[in-house]
């Protein structure tokens, strides 16, 4: 289990880490330019930027949102706390109850209807392979309205707006999604290769959401919908890799000015190293993804992935594997596959072992140690 707050050495990392959306000109920035240009130039309205830092109000995250008290969400296992009432942000809709509160008090003879864009890092515990990283960028665009009435068919023509600016041309569809923060919730996946993948999460604002941040759902009525700007640019210009979007590669580099689409670029083989740990029974993959992050800093993204590939159970296991495991009761050996590849430099054996040897300690649960 992770520690319940995050240490000093640990918030200055987080804080310290570049968001790409701050970035001008990157593929990253270049996205949300584009998503917010795509739903203002329809819709003919302007836009409200937010841009605020990512060290936020636990309430904010999540009570001004409806999150219930005993929602999953909130346990240290995913969230990064900083302290009983202060948190770094898991989603971007965090900054959102903010931005409502500044429309409480417009004039009853104003008409408002408004973009309001959030961008940046959000802070998760996740696990590590190519596609996720513990700190994505993130989209937040909610429609804000002084009126009432905002409907499913606004919902619909923003959600082709999304699909169209990200991937244009793409097939996409919608499936039934529960948000605290929306009514009549909706995920969106578009079809990529034959496969649907999930794009964003969207839906009318709850009017509880409103009422919370002083605005009367009587009066004032949107759209709310997020998405994950590292997998809109990985989808758009087929990045195969979420380490690239960072990368000071030049060959990687140079790609990622513009949204068009990638150009291959050969890597030196991969190296994976197989390790044998004893992990407890309720340990879930993010909270071993997040543990290896927090041991290697920066050099994590030195690995291409860590793959589970086997958990047994105390129960399922002869006695002389758990002897010589050292395993607990409520413990398994879980077999784990480090695959190493980084993007910039090459790995001899020596440190491809001593990386192998900090993700085993950063993991390994048991009594024994196996060191390569």
């Amino acid at each position: 289990m992770p520690d319940r707050y995050l240490s000093a050495d640990q918030l200055r990392h987080a804080l310290e880490l570049p968001d790409l959306t701050n970035r001008p000109g990157h593929a990253v920035a270049l996205m949300a330019d584009d998503l917010v240009t795509s739903l203002t130039g329809a819709w003919g309205i302007p836009a409200h930027q937010v841009r605020v830092p990512p060290l936020v109000a636990v309430t904010d995250n999540y009570d001004r949102l409806g999150y219930r008290a005993t929602d999953v969400t909130r346990d240290s296992r995913y969230t990064r706390y900083t302290s009983p009432t202060t948190m770094l942000r898991s989603h971007t809709s965090a900054n959102i109850p903010y931005a409502l509160s500044g429309y409480a008090d417009v004039d009853h003879g104003r008409q408002v209807d408004e973009l309001i864009s959030v961008a940046g890092l959000v802070y998760r515990r996740d696990v590590v392979d190519r596609h996720h990283v513990g700190e994505p960028h993130q989209l937040d665009l909610w429609r804000l309205r002084s009126t009432p009435g905002t409907g499913e068919d606004q919902l619909e023509q923003m959600i082709k707006l999304v699909v169209e600016a990200v991937l244009p041309g793409a097939r996409w569809r919608t499936t039934p999604a529960v948000h605290p923060y929306t009514e009549n919730g909706r995920q969106v996946d578009v079809l990529t290769d034959g496969e649907w993948l999930e794009l964003a999460e969207c839906g009318l604002i709850a009017p509880e959401v409103l009422r919370h941040s002083g605005l009367d759902p009587q009066r004032w009525s949107g759209l709310a919908l997020g998405l994950g700007l590292d997998r809109a640019v990985m989808l758009r210009k087929r990045v195969p890799d979420i380490r690239y979007l960072r990368s000071t590669e030049p060959r990687i580099a140079a790609q990622l000015g513009d949204l068009r689409p990638w150009r291959p670029v050969s890597m030196l083989p991969p190296i994976a190293r197989d390790l044998s740990v004893v992990i407890d029974s309720d340990t879930p993959e993010e909270t071993i993804g997040d543990a290896i992050r927090t041991e290697l800093g920066r050099s994590v993204d030195d690995i291409e992935s860590i793959t589970v590939l086997t958990r047994t159970p105390y129960a399922e296991l002869p006695a002389a594997a758990r002897e010589r495991l050292g395993l607990g009761v409520r413990q398994e050996n879980a077999l784990i596959r480090l695959t190493l590849r980084p993007l910039e430099h090459t790995l001899t054996d020596d440190e491809a072992n001593r990386i192998r040897n900090r993700v085993y300690r950063a993991i390994h649960r048991g009594p024994h140690l196996e060191l390569a």
